[in-house]
């Protein structure tokens, strides 16, 4: 598996067919790429990574992209509609850190992890993993987008 580190971030290459969809979150697949973030403890980081997405919400919709908070096991849309979703669930699936530990997932429109950050990472660092993706490539040369 090749992966990059990026300011705490873990890439996960795509091309690996070892990370399958992610079920919990299989109402996205194919329509939205997806941004979780699991609340820390005193929320600070998960803060400021709400606060880095949100000033952007143009380049959210811009990328189909639906931002979800999960503290415990509560999931919150920031960005995006969400319905009935499991945070205990989505953290099992995600196999994420503990509840109270800072962690974000971004999953691509096929429903996979595509990066893993365990410290909030800026919008353009992560506009900049999206838009090198083969299907946002794609998606940028339709007359629409």
């Amino acid at each position: 598996m090749s992966k990059t580190l990026l300011y705490g971030a873990t890439k996960i290459d795509e091309t690996n067919s070892a990370y399958a969809p992610i079920e919990s979150l299989a109402e996205f697949q194919w329509k939205n790429r997806v941004f979780i973030l699991f609340a820390d403890r005193d929320n600070s980081r998960a803060a400021r990574q709400e606060n880095q997405l949100l000033a952007n919400r143009s380049a959210l919709d811009e990328r189909d992209l639906v931002v979800l908070k999960v503290s415990g096991a509560g999931v919150r849309p920031l960005f995006g509609a969400a319905d009935d979703l499991d945070g205990e669930v989505i953290r099992r699936d995600l196999e994420a850190p503990e509840v109270g530990e800072f962690a974000a997932f971004l999953l691509g429109k096929d429903g996979t992890v595509k990066l893993k950050v365990s410290e909030p990472i800026t919008d353009g660092e992560l506009f900049a993993i999206i838009d090198s993706m083969p299907m946002r490539a794609a998606e940028s040369l339709k007359p629409d987008k």
